[in-house]
């Protein structure tokens, strides 16, 4: 008895449901979606080399410039929503020890993880390496 009641049930229920309804929007959807974490830049300056202490120079948006006096390696970072920025490092060795056969000193720009300027010194002149340029998203 409960068999044939299910079965006329599931006929009744199926019957009724003949009509289909498929709506249309009166506008388009919006598709565009905003990544917030896209939009953030963090942006890296590295000093390495084997200079016994250099004077460093770089610029980030809420400080601007700063100039530091630094043993190495020296690394500094910031992050920034900006869609582009003006990028600046400079570096100027102190002195060199007098063991010191191969003198190396290599200033860098990283924006999130990928090299964005790169610069090299490899003699024993106090001589200021810089690196410098816009960095755009």
């Amino acid at each position: 008895m409960k068999f044939i009641l299910l079965v006329s049930l599931a006929l009744i229920s199926s019957v009724g449901c003949t009509r289909t309804y498929i709506t249309t929007p009166t506008q388009p959807t919006n598709t565009t979606q905003t990544d917030t974490t896209n939009k953030i830049a963090k942006i890296e300056f590295r000093v390495t080399g084997n200079a016994q202490s250099v004077r460093v120079r770089y610029s980030n948006e809420r400080d601007g410039l700063v100039q530091t006096t630094s043993t190495l390696p020296f690394f500094s970072s910031f992050t920034s929503t900006s869609d582009n920025l003006f990028l600046s490092l400079e570096v100027t060795p102190i002195s060199f020890s007098q063991i010191t056969q191969f003198p190396f000193l290599s200033a860098q720009i990283f924006v999130n993880g990928d090299l964005f300027r790169e610069a090299t010194s490899t003699d024993f002149f106090l001589y200021t390496i810089s690196v410098n340029g816009t960095w755009r998203k």
